[in-house]
């Protein structure tokens, strides 16, 4: 069964983020779903021809994880955004749980920007590790290399340049700073109660 690539034009009109830079990155995001189905389509035939032990097969196994992850990370990301933002619950157990790791909303929020404005391309991500129990700040330099083995993405933040270059040039900072105002932490609150 294919992927289809989900609709995110509500996200059109979010401030700090100009329709340009949006549907251009819509448009990226569609090109890993379709990657993701034409290696899947690919990897099967050479399977059924009897040619999984090839260097192709290898090395298209290898890209599988970088178009898939791609795609995924896309999802969560546009997932975690919504126009106008929606503030965390400060009652909530996502909240508690984030003061309990950091010490204090702030500081985790402090953590996460200074993560997300490391050089570099990749990602920004908030996990929750399931076997511990903890939340992390993780930076992720590609797709598909730099994930905690079995934790949870509970927030996303695209910190590859096609995520901010249009809008911001090079201020990354100010680019955090509006993704900020658009994280839908009823989103990012749902996907913690789901996992812890």
């Amino acid at each position: 069964m294919a992927y289809e690539a989900k609709n995110y034009d509500h996200l059109l009109g979010t401030e700090g983020f100009s329709g340009t830079l949006l549907t251009n990155h819509f448009t990226l995001y569609k090109g890993y779903v379709a990657n993701t189905n034409k290696l899947a389509e690919i990897l099967d035939a050479l399977l059924k021809e009897g040619k999984a032990a090839t260097p192709e097969y290898a090395e298209l196994s290898r890209r599988f994880g970088w178009e898939f992850n791609g795609m995924r990370l896309h999802e969560y990301y546009f997932g975690n955004m919504i126009k106008g933002g929606a503030a965390l619950d400060r009652s909530s157990a996502l909240c508690a749980k984030i003061e309990t790791e950091f010490g204090s909303l702030e500081t985790w929020e402090k953590d996460f920007k200074s993560t997300g404005t490391m050089r570099g391309i990749g990602w920004t991500i908030l996990y929750h590790e399931r076997v511990g129990g903890r939340l992390f700040n993780v930076w992720v330099n590609e797709h598909d290399t730099g994930h905690l083995a079995g934790a949870m993405p509970l927030l996303i933040m695209d910190v590859f340049e096609h995520a901010f270059l249009t809008d911001y040039g090079l201020k990354r900072a100010d680019y955090i700073a509006s993704f900020f105002k658009a994280i839908n932490w009823k989103t990012v609150g749902e996907r913690y109660d789901a996992v812890s």
